[in-house]
């Protein structure tokens, strides 16, 4: 007994700790030294229960209701209070509330049954024809892939076998597999158990499952009727319609070709160029080196430079030719190659040396390429034979008549100037291809738009052009009554 006075308030209210009475617990556990229940005394050590509605607090023994019993109360009302208020009735949890878990109420309510899953998804009603069906279609999805794939998924019914009302739409919707088939087959409507009409113009044949028709040559023989009432009205609708996107193509043609005439008048003065500096190159061949030439440059003796290829300080006279050799040698470490040879009348600008081993002609320009071409050896009597100017830009006439060997300002100047036109040349014949193509797609477009197909497909019901023929084909027929009665008329003679 000692024990179970010991027992503290807020013990005693977490064994009673429900949401319905969690009001009542707060009031116990602020009261102190206040009397309870019928006995009015303060013990609160025995088990307690409480009136939903006065509140006042009972002890079970005083009352009658064991602590057992006490977990199954819903709503508990006093003597008391239900004599004020004849409504008032105790309520008791049902079987359902006191189960936590839904599902276990239901597998609980099976068993008692005795009806298992397979029992309930084999379930029939016995009034439609999927329970009287003992053989599969052979012709929806589940068919179809047994057959197909051998066998298929055991679980799986023909849909024709299933019952409607326990198995079908009537029934609980089943999550979708991921590996089932979600989307529908486009001709999903024509695959019927019962005959369906030919479509075919005259055919009294039922259709094909899954098809319109009843064979090929009925869909062929009404395909052939509609191009046959269309297409002169279509076409005449488009002799007599304006087409906006005729117009933009043809615009956009013109800009084509005009943008074309400018590439190849650019390629042209490319070419002029190039004939320009090899005259320039023969005219140097021929003159004579000028020994009162002085190279040497007193103010820039004691400069200095740093190469932007290896990164070494090297002198100022010497950097353009360190930085050639340099480049020379680590552009030859790369490769650009394609397994394809070029093929361009006249002269050939790239490279093509072929690569045994990797089975590719190199692409880059014949001019710049270290690896492959190698630059002539220089004579003692070559003249540099590089244009002078003034300005930047003006040219003087002149040319530089210092060794080529020795002359540090226009080293390998030559060079340079083919690799320029060569690299612009690349750039124009691609601009070229961009054309021709943008063309060819311009070309197509105008080519189609007038074909059967787009005719039959691509046109909207136009109502002033659609009121136009009709005018027109009211007109002559109006023209060619006329011209019959005069002709009538001009046959009967006159009666005397």
């Amino acid at each position: 007994m000692s024990r179970k006075r010991d027992i503290s308030r807020e013990e005693i209210a977490k064994q009673f700790l429900l949401p319905e009475r969690q009001s009542k617990i707060d009031t116990l556990l602020r009261q102190d030294g206040q009397a309870y229940c019928i006995c009015r005394s303060s013990d609160s050590s025995r088990f307690m229960i409480a009136c939903d509605a006065c509140e006042e607090w009972y002890h079970g023994d005083c009352i009658g209701i064991s602590e057992r019993e006490a977990k199954h109360i819903k709503q508990y009302f006093c003597v008391r209070c239900i004599e004020e208020d004849s409504t008032l009735q105790t309520r008791w949890r049902t079987k359902r509330d006191d189960t936590g878990n839904k599902d276990e109420y239901r597998v609980r309510k099976r068993r008692e049954r005795g009806e298992t899953k397979s029992d309930k998804k084999n379930k029939k009603c016995g009034d439609c024809m999927g329970c009287y069906r003992t053989d599969d279609c052979g012709r929806c999805d589940v068919c179809l892939r047994k057959y197909k794939h051998g066998g298929g998924r055991q679980k799986e019914r023909c849909k024709q076998r299933i019952c409607v009302n326990f198995g079908g739409t009537r029934g609980r919707r089943r999550r979708r597999d991921s590996g089932s088939d979600i989307e529908q087959p486009p001709n999903a409507h024509l695959m019927t158990d019962y005959p369906r009409q030919c479509y075919g113009p005259g055919c009294v044949n039922s259709a094909r499952y899954g098809s319109k028709y009843c064979s090929d040559t009925c869909g062929v023989r009404l395909a052939t009727n509609r191009i046959y009432q269309v297409l002169p009205q279509r076409i005449q609708e488009w002799a007599l319609s304006p087409c906006v996107a005729e117009e933009k193509n043809i615009k956009a043609l013109d800009q084509v070709r005009k943008n074309q005439l400018e590439v190849r008048q650019i390629l042209q003065e490319l070419d002029k160029r190039h004939k320009e500096l090899d005259y320039i190159v023969e005219r140097a061949k021929n003159a004579v080196i000028d020994s009162n030439l002085d190279q040497d440059n007193d103010e820039e003796a004691d400069l200095s430079t740093y190469c932007l290829t290896c990164g070494h300080e090297i002198h100022s006279r010497t950097a353009i030719k360190h930085m050639e050799k340099c480049f020379n040698k680590y552009e030859s470490q790369a490769s650009f190659g394609s397994k394809f040879k070029t093929r361009i009348e006249g002269n050939n600008m790239f490279c093509d040396f072929y690569n045994a081993n990797n089975r590719t002609y190199c692409k880059r320009l014949r001019v710049l390429c270290p690896e492959h071409c190698k630059d002539p050896k220089v004579g003692d009597n070559e003249v540099c034979g590089c244009p002078l100017v003034t300005n930047v830009f003006d040219l003087t006439g002149e040319f530089c008549r210092a060794p080529k060997k020795s002359c540090g300002k226009h080293f390998v100047w030559e060079k340079l100037r083919r690799a320029e036109i060569d690299l612009e040349r690349v750039r124009q014949w691609l601009k070229m291809d961009e054309l021709l193509e943008k063309e060819r797609h311009i070309r197509q477009s105008m080519a189609s738009r007038a074909g059967v197909l787009a005719l039959m497909l691509h046109s909207t019901y136009n109502h002033e052009v659609m009121e136009e023929i009709t005018k027109a084909s009211q007109q002559d027929q109006a023209a060619v009554q006329l011209e019959l009665a005069k002709r009538f008329k001009k046959r009967e003679k006159p009666r005397l």
